[in-house]
């Protein structure tokens, strides 16, 4: 094997090395969301995570556009995809590609910890928000409870209820 690795090599090193991280890779799929439309050479859907090996070979560069590109880089920073993407334009050797899709998948990895961190954190502070508010709305309707159960104490009057004031009777003339 030569030193660079054509397309059909390199997908299949990095199908194996993706499968051999968990994911479920399933090779040339049709990629269609983000007004973005072509075949990645390894995808695995429910983890949205997968692989693009780009050459002349195939005709890549015409099927995946820069515009395209560029919408799919938008996505991968929201975190919404990970995409790893080899472009024959920097030649690569097996030893290479394996040692950039380890730190592809380790970073991918580290993003998916801490998407599941922050989601822990905030349904913690969600929980503890909601527990005061139980605690709020419970000592408020303990104060009512306890103001509606008063009796009036021995020795004093209860309060009645004031009566409305007297209009003053005009003095007619007469």
């Amino acid at each position: 094997m030569s030193e660079t690795l054509s397309e059909f090599q390199g997908c299949d090193v990095l199908a194996r090395l993706f499968r051999a991280r968990g994911y479920a890779i399933k090779r040339n799929q049709l990629f269609r969301e983000y007004g973005v439309e072509f075949h990645v050479d390894g995808w695995d859907a429910r983890a949205r995570v997968g692989f693009e090996f780009l050459t002349s070979e195939d005709d890549d560069h015409d099927d995946l556009t820069l515009e395209e590109y560029k919408t799919l880089a938008d996505a991968q920073r929201r975190g919404e995809l990970s995409l790893f993407i080899i472009d024959e334009v920097e030649p690569v050797s097996e030893k290479d590609l394996v040692a950039e899709a380890h730190e592809f998948l380790d970073e991918v990895a580290a993003a998916a910890q801490a998407r599941l961190k922050r989601a822990a954190v905030s349904k913690a502070r969600g929980r503890v928000a909601a527990k005061a508010k139980t605690a709020r709305a419970a000592k408020k309707a303990a104060k009512k409870a306890k103001r509606a159960t008063k009796k009036p104490i021995a020795g004093k009057p209860a309060k009645k209820k004031a009566k409305p004031a007297k209009k003053p009777r005009s003095r007619g003339r007469g």
